[in-house]
């Protein structure tokens, strides 16, 4: 009889621990992992491709440079995207699983892009950050000035041994800081004004300002937290040109905001990673 109830005791126990397991992993797979992803159109859209490229989500066909996670069509490990501010993503992270975080905001985060991502971009030419001006003003000797000191085998050269892959020049033919077609006399004694976020792109224009400096020409280097005023200024000719976007954002704002600011050229790219707040590996996403 003891024996009998005991045997009834320890099945019940087995059948609990049994139930509560199952319930706790269906309690997993159905709340998901969170991924924060920038909200701008632009940086979203290249954070879910990302994750497409990794086989973590599927976004619609024809989904591009403009998708949001609306476009996700399959999601076998049920992620959760979760959209927040580009620049407030790495102080988000540690209360998150994963982030989707553009470089220049993980390197001022004290994050390497190239040692502590988890995934990476491969190719991200089509988001080469640009030198942009009001349109109308490409040529003019103050222009062509500093997008030849942005193009110089200095600056190359600094971006290659300053950030160690994390950050990629794009400039295919080095120039030597000057441009033959320039009257450096007649912009001797000028100040060049430049509207820059502060990592990588200030820290780079300072190279080009050493450069400019020895032709007599004063690079006002003024930084910003945000992706609207560096635009605006250009726009309204407060500021010469501005160094912190790529090209496809830059598209999206002036549809946005009818403003008209071209880009003069390519200077480098800052690839995007997916990195770990909560998670450490890619486990908790693969379900290994």
């Amino acid at each position: 009889m003891k024996h009998s109830v005991f045997a009834k005791i320890v099945t019940l126990a087995l059948t609990l621990v049994l139930v509560l397991s199952l319930a706790a992993c269906g309690k997993k797979s159905d709340s998901g992992v969170k991924i924060l992803v920038p909200n701008d159109t632009t940086n979203e859209a290249r954070a879910l491709l990302l994750l497409q490229e990794n086989g973590i989500i599927t976004l619609k066909d024809g989904a591009g440079i403009t998708a949001t996670k609306n476009d996700i069509v399959d999601n076998p490990y049920h992620v959760e995207i979760v959209e927040a501010e580009a620049a407030q993503l790495p102080s988000l992270l540690a209360d998150a699983e994963y982030a989707v975080i553009n470089s220049n905001y993980a390197i001022n985060a004290g994050l390497n892009p190239v040692k502590d991502s988890l995934l990476i971009e491969g190719s991200a030419s089509a988001y080469a950050n640009i030198l942009a001006v009001k349109e109308g003003t490409e040529n003019t000797d103050a222009v062509k000035a500093l997008k030849a000191a942005l193009e110089s085998q200095q600056v190359v050269d600094y971006i290659n041994q300053k950030y160690d892959g994390s950050v990629v020049s794009v400039v295919t033919n080095p120039t030597d800081g000057y441009d033959a077609s320039v009257n450096y006399d007649a912009l001797n004694g000028t100040t060049i004004s430049v509207a820059a976020s502060p990592t990588p792109h200030a820290e780079i224009l300072e190279v080009a300002k050493q450069i400019l400096a020895a032709k007599g020409v004063t690079l006002d280097i003024q930084v910003y937290n945000d992706y609207v005023v560096p635009n605006t200024v250009v726009d309204d000719g407060t500021v010469t040109a501005n160094y912190f976007q790529h090209l496809p954002y830059l598209e999206d704002f002036n549809a946005q905001n009818n403003t008209h600011i071209v880009s003069v050229g390519g200077i480098h790219v800052e690839p995007m990673g997916l990195y770990g707040g909560k998670q450490t590996t890619l486990d908790a996403i693969s379900g290994k």
